[in-house]
């Protein structure tokens, strides 16, 4: 019965149609000629219904035998209907489809240029780009890397300026944790867990591993849901695992936690979260094992000694600003400072979420990095702490926009979901993803060829960072580290082009602590306090 369903499914109907064609004309044929050039027919279709679920370079084809060739039809007459084809990202900025196709190109090991010259309408309020020198430099050849870990850390890391985002096994397949680990271990440069712990799908390939700790303590947790020291320890040292990162918050759902139904808690997802099956798994929107900007500082002291020395920071999207402020006042009243911090944007994708909190809950990247590496600048302690940059970054001009406005290297997850073949066919929460991705359906995830999609996650990183270093080249520059806001300018009217140094107002070092008149810091350090989250009366 299963077979019939599946054969009868809407993803191999089509194919099914076909094989049922070939017996009944193959039938008639016998009776009359006439029937020949069906059967042909019919029969060279089954053939490529074959061939497309055989095959491992699309996982569409292999989900939807015969009937995706159309997808591929439409994306061959692409250019002559690429204005049907424009979306609008939640800030209300254009996010062509192009861009998406360019991803896919750099992941094929395909030519990723273009003909004819800038998009028409690019020149309108609110177009940025970066100035180009007369003495262009030569691109660096070396991949950019950012040392990660303070004077508290003796295990560092050398992490590579472009990263693999947090995304968690449950809202990913494991053959998409296994393509996204083995490109990055093919590639030397890091995958972030996300918060669904650190699964078997994880370590087959022995990538570099980010494993982040959200609130649920998944793959650290003891029988009632709290933070279990043995538990950590025992896969924090594992060599695969290279930094530790305290999920505070996600920018796409900031402040919100979340619930995993207990039908959809498989033995895989039980095991890699630590939780029993047939009950609940629960995600709180706050932490339990400290309460307070100063616990969080103790809390970050603890698990770097739990984990022999390994680097560790957090990750929040900004909220309140007081809140975002008492936690650097409680590294200096401590003296214990984060390895890192990574700042997401409410723009930042996520499986499923309420939609106004994708819209409308939690502040966007550029404003959020801006505002952490202020104010930790303002305090002098900038150089102590490594900051990292996620929410919808995607090409190597974003990443340069963003490292000149304070980040030292970012995480990406969309351009990387692209290079395993997401479609963005927006069916993550039904699990019925078309190509794998998102999936935890064993038929589905087929799909999703691993060896392909490594080397597809692989290409991406390198391209991208090629064309990052030969952007900053064209510059006049050799490292995205010594990008400034002076290098980036924006048209914000008609007749009014501004750079970033002149469009952001940046704090002197030292400068909050010497007392600011600053409008965005001088209130919100006043509230701040290091004893709670609360506001200072």
């Amino acid at each position: 019965m299963k077979l019939i369903s599946l054969a009868f499914s809407r993803r191999y109907v089509t194919f099914t149609l076909c094989i049922i064609a070939v017996v009944v004309f193959l039938g008639l044929s016998f009776e009359s000629p006439f029937y020949l050039p069906l059967l042909a027919l019919a029969f060279g279709l089954t053939l490529l219904g074959v061939h497309d679920l055989a095959q491992t370079r699309h996982s569409i084809l292999r989900s939807y035998p015969i009937a995706a060739h159309i997808r591929f039809l439409l994306e061959d007459i692409r250019p002559e209907i690429r204005q049907y084809f424009v979306e609008s990202d939640t800030d209300g900025a254009p996010f062509d489809r192009s861009t998406r196709s360019i991803v896919y190109q750099r992941a094929k090991g395909q030519l990723d240029k273009r003909p004819f010259g800038t998009e028409l309408g690019v020149y309108g309020t609110n177009y940025e780009w970066i100035n180009h020198s007369l003495s262009p430099a030569e691109p660096t050849k070396e991949p950019f890397r950012v040392l990660v870990g303070g004077e508290a850390c003796p295990a560092p890391y050398s992490a590579s300026v472009l990263n693999i985002s947090a995304m968690s096994f449950g809202a990913l397949s494991a053959n998409a944790i296994r393509a996204l680990n083995k490109g990055a271990k093919m590639g030397g440069f890091a995958h972030d867990t996300g918060e669904g712990g650190l699964s078997q799908y994880h370590r087959e390939n022995g990538g570099d591993i980010i494993w982040e700790i959200g609130s649920g303590y998944f793959g650290c947790r003891d029988a009632n849901g709290a933070f279990s020291p043995e538990r950590f320890a025992e896969q924090a040292r594992s060599e695969q695992v290279k930094m530790v990162e305290i999920k505070l918050s996600q920018g796409a759902k900031p402040g919100h936690g979340g619930v995993l139904p207990a039908a959809k808690v498989s033995a895989e997802i039980a095991a890699a979260r630590g939780v029993a099956m047939g009950a609940d798994c629960v995600s709180p929107a706050r932490h339990s094992a400290f309460s307070t900007p100063i616990g969080l500082m103790e809390f970050v002291a603890r698990l770097r000694e739990l984990s022999s020395g390994k680097p560790v920071g957090f990750k929040l999207c900004i909220g309140h600003p007081w809140e975002f402020l008492g936690i650097p006042k409680a590294m200096l009243e401590t003296g214990i400072y984060p390895d890192f911090i990574v700042v997401d944007g409410k723009e930042g994708g996520t499986g499923a979420a309420p939609l106004e909190f994708i819209d409308h809950m939690g502040t966007p990247l550029q404003e959020g990095l801006m505002f952490a590496h202020n104010a930790l600048i303002g305090l002098g302690i900038r150089d102590r702490v490594r900051l990292g940059a996620s929410g919808k970054i995607i090409t190597a001009f974003d990443m340069a926009r963003i490292m000149s406005m304070g980040a030292d290297w970012c995480n990406v997850a969309r351009g990387f979901m692209f290079a395993v073949g997401c479609i963005q066919a927006q069916a993550c929460h039904t699990d019925r993803c078309p190509t794998g991705v998102t999936t935890q359906d064993k038929i589905r995830q087929r799909a999703l060829v691993v060896e392909d999609k490594a080397e597809r996650v692989f290409n991406f990183h390198r391209s991208t960072l090629i064309a990052l270093a030969e952007l900053i080249a064209a510059a006049g520059l050799s490292h995205p580290g010594q990008l400034t806001p002076r290098h980036f300018f924006k048209r914000v009217a008609p007749d009014s082009v501004v750079n970033y140094e002149q469009l952001h107002r940046f704090l002197a070092p030292g400068e909050l602590l010497a007392g600011t008149d600053d409008p965005r810091f001088r209130q919100s350090w006043a509230m701040a306090r290091a004893d709670s989250f609360a506001p200072a009366a």
